[in-house]
């Protein structure tokens, strides 16, 4: 027999499957040993009042075995022989696009301009340790994409899009552990998630699928069509007036090569476009093409770290922070100044900042921690909302940058970032040590003369955030911060640190498609996907939107004459 049952139990209940089996039998009547197994289906932590619950969701299999697994499999046929899809990138919007079109019989070549998972993090620690930054290989670009470093979080709100259970499933398949499909937040972890990104990769070749590490697509490649006027493209010409996507020219940077000057090498068939938020090139080949892009709104500001103790106890109402049975508390707050939108965003509860530029001149930061969430301090951006017009309609930007902004007003977001992360990097003794600022200070517009000890490796260095940052963003986050701090005593304190700049949550554009069939709207073949095409906003939405994307593209595949 089974029986699913919603529980609300203490933590300490809720801690072990012998303890809910204890608290199972006696609330049913029961004897301890005719149940076999309480499987967690769903669990959320009730932190509202001062005694703290763990709400569950739980299947109970009294006199019996389990039969049914802990989530759904995937099988991948041999696509080897099977017509190609060109993947360009192999972030969770590229690997689930390939892992899709592996199930519905075509042969991914993934490309990314990145090393391999753990190539990659030798040039992670010599960001840190040497103040450098590869451009080809840093905390947005590699395998896994900027996404392999930030925490693992799989939770989205993109419910109406597609499966969330099946995204979750195939990480479970490909080694994340099983929590993940029972808790409300789940996440992976920065210390187990290569682990799962390297399988995944080995699925796709396993299945005759190819995956090529250091090889950057430098354009696309153009047939059929008419001749005519049609769209501009590099090097003076002009696509047909019916431009149909074919495959990419990529450079090829594999190790093999390093000695010679980069190869460029063709792969040809439709093309999914999953190349991340960071990838400002493409932004600009495809502008320069005269490829329909358009302004998004986007969110910036900063990092704001506290002791991890601190928020356990502000979170938890307890001077004792978590105690023995309870997670590294987590937080979520929302306002709204000035008509736009002031939120806390990625956070991550026992982790640790980290400079996530993509290249010179810049300074960036984000936040990634442990499958334990068991360090020092906790972090998350702490961002305002900020829209195409607030940015056309500002005279210090545009002062700034009038070239860039006069030159294509579909780029003016990605050029406010670019100043932004240009300013931050000249506060910081043009390194990667960071500009900070103690929180009240901030508010209360005074200096930072010292600042507390912080997780971010590079270094920070006390600056006057509130006097140099714009004030669209300065004064929205100073009043919500007072926000917060009256929701949360204790939250608006001066033992954290703010730390510049938070600019890279989503991307600065919208590669524009068609809704239904998910395909450019001017170029046929290709398929703008995921975070960095405008239409995702984190892991589980650029997979789902992978997996949407792969499945437009089988589509087209099928019905196509050649």
């Amino acid at each position: 027999m089974t029986e699913e049952l919603q529980l609300r139990v203490l933590p300490q209940v809720a801690a072990s499957e012998q303890a809910l089996r204890h608290y199972v039998a006696s609330e049913r009547g029961l004897r301890e040993n005719e149940i076999t197994r309480v499987r967690v289906l769903r669990r959320s932590i009730d932190a509202r009042q001062r005694t703290v619950y763990v709400n569950l969701k739980v299947r109970v299999y009294v006199n019996e075995q389990p039969t049914d697994d802990e989530y759904q499999h995937t099988d991948y046929p041999d696509v080897s022989q099977r017509p190609q899809v060109i993947v360009v990138g192999a972030g969770p919007g590229g690997l689930f696009a390939a892992l899709r079109l592996i199930e519905l019989g075509f042969r991914p070549v993934v490309i990314e301009r990145g090393k391999d998972v753990h190539e990659r993090k030798k040039d992670l620690a010599r960001i840190s340790r040497e103040q450098c930054v590869d451009p080809e290989s840093n905390y947005s670009f590699g395998e896994g994409g900027a996404g392999a470093y930030s925490d693992g979080k799989l939770y989205t709100r993109s419910k109406k899009r597609g499966s969330v259970e099946k995204v979750l499933s195939v990480f479970c398949q490909h080694g994340a552990s099983t929590a993940i499909m029972a808790d409300v937040h789940p996440h992976i972890g920065t210390d187990r998630l290569p682990r799962v990104i390297e399988n995944m990769r080995n699925t796709i070749i396993k299945a005759g699928g190819e995956v090529h590490f250091q090889t950057k697509m430098t354009r696309l490649i153009f047939g059929g069509g008419t001749s005519g006027g049609g769209l501009k493209v590099e090097g003076g010409g002009r696509l047909p007036d019916a431009p149909r996507v074919i495959g990419v020219a990529a450079e090829d940077y594999s190790p093999s090569t390093l000695h010679l000057p980069p190869s460029t090498r063709e792969f040809l068939g439709p093309v999914i476009l999953a190349t991340g938020h960071s990838a400002r090139d493409v932004y600009r080949y495809l502008t320069a093409s005269q490829v329909t892009l358009e302004p998004k709104g986007i969110a910036v500001g900063v990092r704001l770290e506290h002791p991890s103790e601190l928020i356990d106890q502000i979170q938890y109402h307890s001077k004792q922070g978590r105690g023995k049975y309870l997670p590294a508390a987590e937080y979520s707050f929302v306002t709204q100044v000035d008509g736009r939108g002031v939120y806390s965003f990625c956070m991550c509860p026992g982790g640790f900042v980290i400079p996530a530029a993509t290249g010179a001149e810049q300074v960036v930061v984000n936040g990634m921690s442990p499958s334990n969430r068991g360090g020092q301090w906790s972090n998350s951006g702490m961002v305002v909302e900020v829209r195409p017009e607030d940015i056309i309609i500002n005279e210090e930007f545009r002062m700034k940058n009038e070239e860039s902004v006069g030159e294509c007003e579909a780029l003016c977001m990605l050029a406010f970032q670019e100043q932004l992360e240009r300013d931050c990097w000249q506060q910081g003794n043009r390194r990667q040590t960071a500009p900070a600022q103690r929180m009240a200070d901030f508010v209360n517009g005074k200096l930072s003369y010292d600042l507390p000890r912080s997780s971010y490796a590079p270094g920070l260095l006390a600056s006057p955030l509130h006097f140099w940052l714009p004030q669209l963003i300065t004064r929205r986050l100073q009043q919500g911060f007072k926000v917060f701090g009256r929701q949360a005593h204790g939250f608006l304190t001066n033992d954290a640190t703010m730390i510049a700049v938070e600019t890279r949550m989503s991307a600065p554009v919208r590669i524009v498609r068609n809704a239904d069939t998910l395909m450019h709207v001017q170029v046929e073949g290709l398929f703008p996907c995921g975070e960095g095409a405008g239409y995702a906003g984190g892991i589980v939405s650029a997979a789902i939107d992978g997996e949407r994307c792969a499945d437009m593209c089988a589509l087209y595949m099928n019905s196509s004459p050649t």
